[in-house]
Parts: structure tokens; sequence; C-alpha cells
């Protein structure tokens, strides 16, 4: 399965957040490195745009050798759809780059739906409805779904990317998988430096790397 990243430098709540260090180590590479645990990863592509604002991500990119795609800032479903055919994925995770606590148990876990599926879904997620704490979000996209229905998406759905396919749910093939325990209330996402205070508090140096949900 190749996993698709979505970040961007320019968030308004949380300017260059991605490049925020934790323990000394950027939180894209937080992302990434809780995405490479994963069983069943083939390739990780952080899709990000190509505006002034987000050469420094890719620098750093570069440096790490972590593969990257720059499209649109704005048509961001536009983006992840072009990372996807530029490396001829026929379906993508799509993880943001908000979640460096992804658990990789759970990418295992969608991708063990997606290969023993019985019905040719265009989304397998975990969003709809949620039941994982957000930043524990993913969804498993059918690349030709999504392009065969972009010039459908209003400016709103061009930014959050699978908004269109929840509205019009029964236009579509939507697999949800639910966690155990309801853990919808919980927040485990970084979209201001409040949240990371929360989170840093939730957890212990040590525990940083080997956190799973309980």
């Amino acid at each position: 399965m190749i996993i698709i990243i979505q970040a961007r430098s320019s968030s308004k709540r949380f300017n260059n957040k991605v490049l925020h260090k934790i323990y000394n180590k950027p939180i894209i590479w937080h992302v990434v490195s809780r995405v490479r645990k994963s069983k069943n990863v083939k390739k990780i592509i952080v899709a990000t745009s190509n505006v002034k604002s987000d050469n420094k991500l890719v620098k750093y990119l570069k440096k790490v050798k972590i593969n990257y795609y720059r499209g649109s800032l704005t048509n961001v479903a536009e983006r992840l759809c072009k990372a996807a055919e530029k490396n001829k994925a026929n379906f993508f995770m799509r993880i943001n780059a908000d979640s460096p606590l992804i658990d990789p148990t759970i990418i295992d876990k969608a991708i063990k739906i997606f290969k023993t599926r019985k019905k040719n879904y265009d989304i397998i997620t975990n969003t709809f409805p949620r039941s994982y704490p957000k930043g524990q979000s993913l969804e498993i996209i059918k690349t030709s779904k999504l392009r065969s229905n972009l010039d459908k998406f209003n400016k709103d759905q061009r930014e959050h990317v699978t908004k269109y396919f929840y509205k019009n749910y029964k236009n579509f093939m939507i697999k949800n998988f639910m966690s155990v325990k309801n853990k919808a209330k919980i927040k485990l996402a970084i979209d201001t430096k409040n949240d990371l205070k929360l989170i840093l508090k939730r957890i212990k140096k040590k525990e940083f790397f080997n956190f799973l949900l309980k």
C-alpha cells in the first residue's frame, strides 16, 4: 500500500507546524517514522504544496531522503490524486501530517480489510462515523474514483478531500471500521501549540515511540 501524507507549512493556527520539533525531530519525521512501523507499507510520499512557504519542508524531506510530491496548495484533492497517479497507485492511504502518534496497528488493520474485501470499495475509513481519536484517522481511497469526481468538488471539498464522498455517501461504496471502545472525544492530532502541550502531558518521553492506543 502506498501511503500519502498530506502536509503543508502555512497553517494559520500553528505556522510551520510540520517542522516543529518534538524530542529534537520535526513532527513530519515522527509521522513518517510511525507509518514505517506498519508491516504492509510499500512506499511513503509526503504530498505538499508548490508554493514558497513549503520550500523548507521540501529541503528537509530531501535531506532525510523522504519521498515527496508538490502540487496545488488549495486543491488538496487534486494534489493527492496526482501524487497517486504519478506513482501508478490504484489505491492509496491518506494520512494527515498532524498525526505524530498515528498507530501502525490501525494502518495494518485498514490494509487487512482492503486485502480481504469482498466488495469493490471506493473508500475504507475509520472516520465515518469516527470512533478513533482525531490523530488516528486514515482513509484508503480509490484513485480513479477520486479522479472522476474532482470536477464536482466545491472549494471546501477540494481542501478536505473526502468530504464530497461522505456528503454523497449513498452514491459510493464506503467501508468504515470502528474501535472496540469509542474514543472519538480524545484528540491526538496537533492543530495548535496548545494541542502539542496536551499531547506531551499524556505521554512520557520514553513511551513516545511505542505509544499504542489501549
